[in-house]
């Protein structure tokens, strides 16, 4: 049984010499998804690469051929996933890596956004992504075991305004992945959360954005968010592969994998500033315990 560390990052393991592995990625048309199917299968893995258009992915067929698989997929419909998951699983004969990295943005601030427009979001972020693994865990019991991965970001620890629903996608994510990991990992399946910084990708573009109805008051407050995030470094989307090969070869493969240099130092004073104030508040919460029962 292959047993995780969420400590990894603190002793090292030695990346073993493996086979190629066969993989299954959402939202495979642009951005991370399609860096990881492209970089993956250019090594000489097997790649099931699932998009809403078949078009957007074709090329990847004509390019590698019998390596790869180009599938039809919209995560927020059940019957598909099972499906298309299984077509994918009985075409290389097995999954090694389930990828969910299909999700989108809701832009608008807490007040904006009608219940709707965050159903929508969770529809695709939280509950596509629960369609993919409620699928694909019954063929990694049965083959043995596997490994789960799943495109968070940093914003599952820490959050930003006028995106605060996306980041709460994020959160409610890292929750269920987190619970994941310790229910499976007597069948030998890995569990991994990938956290990317900010990225150069097309995930602020308009295909990956939408935007909840405005309000004028806040119309100034978004007007600056927007200037700074303009100004925010970005990282090098096409750098990623090789950190997620070692992560997805390693022996033990942590259940959560930063991507990026400033996604550490942002969360450390996160939690820093969180200990800092439960603690301030120690005795007052401790008077609430109560007489024990």
């Amino acid at each position: 049984m292959i047993h995780q560390n969420e400590n990894a990052g603190n002793q090292m393991t030695k990346t073993p010499v493996t086979a190629p592995k066969v993989w299954f990625i959402t939202g495979a048309s642009r951005g991370f998804g399609r860096v990881w199917a492209d970089a993956a299968l250019r090594r000489g893995d097997k790649v099931a690469v699932t998009a809403r258009s078949l078009v957007s992915i074709a090329d990847l067929k004509e390019k590698y051929g019998a390596n790869v698989l180009t599938l039809e997929l919209d995560v927020t419909k059940p019957e598909q996933v099972k499906s298309v998951v299984g077509q994918a699983h009985a075409h290389f004969g097995r999954l090694d890596i389930v990828l969910n990295n299909a999700g989108y943005s809701l832009v608008g601030t807490i007040e904006e956004a009608k219940a709707e427009d965050v159903r929508a979001l969770y529809e695709t972020n939280i509950f596509g992504a629960l369609a993919v693994i409620q699928a694909a865990l019954p063929l990694l019991r049965k083959q043995g075991g596997g490994h789960i991965l799943g495109t968070s970001s940093n914003l599952g620890h820490v959050t930003l305004p006028v995106i605060g629903y996306y980041c709460s996608s994020k959160w409610a994510f890292e929750a269920i992945h987190e619970s994941l990991a310790a229910e499976v990992k007597s069948f030998g399946i890995n569990v991994t959360i990938i956290e990317p910084g900010a990225y150069a990708t097309e995930f602020g573009s308009r295909e990956s954005l939408k935007f909840a109805a405005g309000l004028d008051i806040y119309t100034d407050f978004k007007d600056h968010f927007v200037e700074g995030l303009k100004t925010m470094e970005r990282g090098d989307p096409e750098a990623t592969p090789e950190a997620l090969f070692k992560m997805v070869d390693a022996e033990n493969p942590p259940l959560r994998f930063f991507l990026g240099s400033h996604n550490l130092p942002w969360v450390r004073t996160a939690y820093a500033e969180r200990l800092a104030t439960w603690e301030e508040w120690e005795s007052v919460s401790n008077s609430a315990q109560g007489e024990s029962k």
